[in-house]
Order: C-alpha cells, then structure tokens, then sequence
C-alpha cells in the first residue's frame, strides 16, 4: 500500500508540474493563446511638429544699426578704462621711481639694502603691466 501512494504522489507531481509548465507557456511563451498580450496597441513614435515659421523675421536695419552703436559704445568704454587704468600705473612707476632713486642715493657703494631690491622688482612687474596695456587688448 506504501509503494502505490509513493507512486501516485510522484504522478500527481509530475502532472501538476507539466499543468503549471502548459499555463506558464500559454501566457508568457505563445502570444495566441494570451489574448491581452496581443490586444495591446503598439504606439509608434512620431516626431514633433515643427515650429511655427510666421514670428521669426530677420533683423532689420535699424536693428544692425543699434547693435553696431551699442558694440562701437562698449569698445569706447573700453578703451577708456585702459587709457585711465595706464595713467594711474603710469603715475605710480613715477613715484616708485623716485623713491628708488633716493633709496639708492642714501645707501653706501656697498650695500644695497632689501628695500631697494623689493622696489626694483615692483617697478619691473609694474613696467610689464603698463606695456602689456598698451598694446591693447589683441
């Protein structure tokens, strides 16, 4: 009697396993038999319409005129500030200038103190500002 109920509990295994195997297939393997899955309607992508071509309109002349006012008052502005920036620099290596020289008259023929040096060396970086600034801004 043990060995028929080890036999039909196999077979009842087997066939709920084939029973659920049919059902797994019918609706994820073969769309025919999965009705919703073929029902859905695919969308295919279309591309967006194009923007309307009435409100774009070429700039006027009037309106190059303005643009070309407005660039031509910038670069003056511009070259105002370099030209006041370039005297103030300018201003200053004049002043640093005439403290090195007192410096270096007050100091003995051999010593040169520290002070000396530092303001040769701010009248250097100072001079290559000021020559970098007139050559402008190419």
């Amino acid at each position: 009697m043990l060995i028929t109920t080890l036999c039909e509990v196999y077979v009842r295994s087997r066939l709920f396993v084939w029973i659920v195997w049919i059902v797994f297939l019918s609706v994820f393997g073969f769309p025919s038999f999965a009705p919703s899955v073929v029902a859905r309607p695919q969308r295919q992508s279309q591309p967006p319409p194009p923007p309307p071509r009435g409100d774009i309109t070429a700039p006027t002349a009037d309106e190059d005129e303005g643009r070309a006012r407005l660039a031509a008052d910038i670069a003056k502005r511009a070259a105002k500030e370099r030209v006041a920036a370039i005297k103030t620099d300018t201003d200053k290596l004049l002043r640093l200038s005439v403290e090195l020289k007192q410096s270096v008259d007050k100091s003995d023929e051999n010593v040169l103190s520290l002070e000396v040096i530092k303001k040769a060396e701010e009248i250097e970086k100072l001079a290559k500002s000021v020559k970098e600034k007139m050559k402008g801004p190419n």
